[in-house]
């Protein structure tokens, strides 16, 4: 018999599948109404699992406790536990499963080697999936459904391919990849990843919520996202649009705006994204950390608002804005200007109005992002004179890396050697290699010029960073010796404070600037300073009368003085704007010189009128 559904549920949780995927653009809202989901499951009598997939998870500040790898009651809510896939954790027990299928007289030496072999950013990967595939299979812990967390879009949809992947690498393979070390270690996991595959295609067992915000940018990705699921065989998918906002002052411009935006945005969603059952969640008064406020997340009772101030919230201090920004990274002849941050909170705008800066201040400038997901293109909205824009592209740097390595290596071998040889580079953890080499290749290019980096989400780049500390381990272990050899590894190059810089971006809002600052202190454990912080898309700094941004403004003045008082060493601002900096212009008004800016770039925007998402 179907048990009931929660009281009062959201279209999502009526009639809920055992595994539920949360997925989506960075800052969507993925963790709230995941953690929302979860807790009404197990409040209507459910036993449920939360589960993290993202590096850079906030579940626990969201509820308040330890996160671990493994399952642990949440308190205050029986019948709820949470979990995080953490990848070194997972990485870590992987390589002491194969280990213990060494033969017992296996050497030191042999021990070392194999160690060394899985000390790469593929086998975390491998990893992780494994633990993920784990909780697919019937007997994963008797839950009744199991919420996953997942990171951003293009990490996912990464993760989402492996079952698929690996099965067809394993079928007929009696070898395994060479990069996993012994065959044992992968070939183990095959039965895995087919019943990982069929749980996750299976309509019945599983159901994806494409979240997104009443965004452009959001939806637009929100419907990549889908095609590409479908391509996978999911196609069990319900649309789930976070944050829906209406005004309650028809004279506040800023409320207005933010209202026409969101709704043009709807309006003009896709086709395929039309088709799908659609829930609709409305923008809360309260940010979503604690039991309290993720229940209230989802619950049909209104919310009550403080009444409107009688006029204008007060403004924040006076911050420099990206043009003192420009302004600083210009005062060197070359570097690496690397912009990193949370899923959703506008890095893809920062790298590319700072690349525009810096050409406006007569420099050469390559900019580029590590994001699978990429939308460089989108926000340049065309050709800039002067800038070279490209993308690593995790299929064409595959190829460019397996047909490097059969030119170099094919002239020794037979042909079943080359053929086993091509057939291991075809296995999926090759493209990490591939990615980091063409990291690494871009990275060199700043000793001449200037590069922008715009990096994936958070927990992708945290991924990407491991595999750079691992060669540099690798490095250093083969030069040992070597006299006044001198190298100079990737790593190393990060750490240079002359060489590279750090802009982490961050909106004024709790969980960003948490993840903002746990990203800071991975940065600094591995010798790396971030230059600044970003204060992205400000309610605060453009100011507002309306009822509920001014209920949640008085949380961003508490955020912006958390960074201020010692985050941060350096803090730039960017207000929210009613029209997006898109294309050259637009980016341009961002960080042009001060003597040369007509009006600030809010009120330039704001002139513009509405037509598209924010930044």
């Amino acid at each position: 018999m179907q048990p009931k559904p929660p009281r009062g549920a959201i279209g999502f949780l009526s009639q809920p599948t055992r595994h539920l995927f949360f997925t989506g653009k960075g800052g969507v809202g993925k963790t709230s109404l995941s953690s929302a989901a979860a807790l009404a499951l197990a409040d209507a009598g459910r036993r449920v699992l939360l589960v993290s997939t993202d590096a850079a998870s906030n579940l626990d500040e969201m509820l308040g406790i330890e996160l671990r790898n493994t399952a642990t009651p949440v308190p205050g809510v029986p019948g709820l536990s949470v979990l995080n896939i953490d990848p070194d954790n997972a990485a870590e027990s992987y390589r002491l499963r194969v280990l213990a299928q060494m033969a017992a007289d296996a050497s030191d030496t042999d021990r070392s080697t194999v160690r060394e072999q899985l000390s790469g950013a593929c086998t975390t990967e491998i990893a992780s999936f494994d633990e993920f595939a784990s909780l697919l299979s019937d007997d994963a812990g008797g839950y009744d459904h199991i919420v996953f967390d997942t990171a951003p879009t293009g990490h996912t949809l990464r993760l989402l391919s492996l079952p698929k992947a690996w099965s067809g690498f394993l079928e007929g393979n009696d070898r395994g990849a060479s990069c996993l070390g012994p065959h044992s270690g992968l070939k183990m996991q095959e039965v895995r990843f087919k019943a990982a595959l069929e749980a996750l295609s299976d309509p019945a067992q599983t159901t994806v919520i494409l979240v997104t915000r009443p965004d452009k940018g959001a939806i637009a990705e929100a419907a990549r996202t889908a095609e590409e699921l479908h391509e996978l065989g999911l196609n069990n998918q319900r649309l789930a649009i976070n944050g829906v906002f209406h005004a309650s002052d028809r004279t506040d411009v800023v409320a207005c705006a933010i209202e026409a935006l969101g709704q043009l945005a709807i309006d003009e969603m896709p086709p395929s994204l039309r088709a799908l059952p659609q829930d609709r969640v409305p923008l809360r008064a309260f940010d979503t950390v604690g039991l309290p406020a993720l229940r209230a997340l989802l619950s049909t009772a209104v919310q009550p608002i403080a009444p409107a101030p009688t006029e204008s919230v007060e403004a924040t201090p006076t911050m420099p804005g990206l043009d003192a920004l420009a302004d600083e990274l210009a005062g060197a002849q070359h570097g690496l200007i690397m912009v990193m941050g949370k899923g959703g909170v506008g890095k893809t705008t920062v790298a590319a109005a700072l690349a525009l800066g810096l050409i406006q201040r007569g420099k050469t400038v390559h900019l580029s992002t590590t994001d699978p997901a990429a939308h460089l293109a989108g926000t340049l909205a065309g050709e800039v004179a002067g800038l070279h824009v490209s993308r690593i592209d995790p299929k064409v740097e595959t190829e460019r890396y397996i047909d490097k390595i059969m030119a170099a290596k094919s002239p020794g071998l037979n042909a079943q050697e080359r053929a086993l040889l091509l057939e291991d580079l075809r296995s999926p953890c090759t493209e990490e290699v591939a990615v980091f080499h063409a990291f690494s290749r871009i990275v060199s290019e700043a000793r001449s010029a200037f590069v922008v980096l715009d990096t994936a989400p958070t927990g992708h780049s945290l991924l990407l960073m491991d595999a750079t500390g691992a060669y540099h381990r690798q490095m250093l272990r083969e030069f040992e010796g070597h006299g006044n050899t001198r190298i100079v590894t990737p790593l190393m190059r990060l750490q240079d404070a002359e060489y590279t810089r750090i802009v982490l971006v961050t909106l004024p809002e709790v969980t960003p600037v948490s993840q903002a600052a746990a990203l800071q202190e991975d940065l600094r454990r591995a010798h790396i300073e971030p230059y600044a912080w970003v204060i992205n898309k400000s309610v605060l700094a453009a100011g507002t009368r309306d009822r509920l941004l001014a209920a949640r403004l008085a949380g961003e003045r508490k955020q912006i003085e958390r960074i201020g008082a010692g985050l941060a060493q350096r803090v730039f601002t960017l207000p929210w704007l009613v029209r997006a900096p898109i294309g050259f212009e637009a980016l341009s008004a961002l960080v042009r010189a001060p003597e040369s800016t007509v009006a600030p770039a809010a009120i330039q925007a704001e002139a513009a009128g509405p037509g598209h998402s924010t930044p």
